[in-house]
């Protein structure tokens, strides 16, 4: 890799471990073009340059945070042969990492309601589809096997992970008011006899 490329990847990294920062400790308010590069140490004109606008920044950090997520999600995924211990290994998984990174948990759940995002949609959009293009991947021949119910893609994607995301956003909100290590013994028993053929 060239001096240039290597400095240029240095300058993104910094910029958005320094944005996330910023978010984590600051809150929506505090989430400033200004306070990203003064914690950053780098220049507007550089965070102009590698993502063409603050708006940009933050497309590009919660691919970022998203892409950790999904890959967390998908290792635990490949690594389970039943239904039932799958969706036990992608409850785990996903609160396991908000617990571990509320960090970015915070942001993937809390910033897909900001405006920032609004004017990158379709990046946003992609960074989500991994997940529910791996829980379809490997749910899939088990549908076929009579061993998952035949639902619709988006109602198997709804049943599995709306209750993983809403405990996850409620902690984050609040973590005197969720109890994650009962929601990990409550939450993978009742998503599986939702899907249950």
């Amino acid at each position: 890799m060239a001096p240039k490329q290597q400095r240029g990847e240095a300058t993104v990294d910094r910029l958005l471990t320094s944005a996330l920062h910023v978010y984590s400790t600051s809150g929506q308010q505090g989430f400033t073009v200004s306070a990203v590069t003064a914690a950053s140490g780098v220049s507007l004109g550089s965070l102009y340059h590698h993502f063409g606008s603050f708006d940009g920044l933050a497309a590009a950090l919660y691919t970022r945070c998203m892409q950790q997520l999904c890959d967390q999600v998908a290792t635990a995924l490949a690594r389970s042969r039943t239904p039932r211990t799958g969706v036990r290994a992608l409850v785990t998984a996903y609160l396991r990492f908000t617990q571990e990174r509320p960090d970015a948990a915070l942001f993937i759940h809390a910033s897909a309601c900001s405006g920032h995002l609004t004017a990158h949609a379709d990046q946003i959009s992609a960074a989500k589809a991994p997940m529910a293009e791996a829980i379809a991947r490997w749910l899939q021949p088990r549908i076929e096997a009579g061993e998952v119910a035949p639902l619709p893609g988006f109602l198997i994607e709804m049943l599995v992970i709306g209750p993983v995301v809403e405990t996850a956003r409620r902690w984050l909100a609040d973590p005197e008011d969720i109890d994650l290590a009962q929601a990990l013994r409550i939450l993978p028993d009742r998503i599986w006899r939702a899907l249950q053929p």
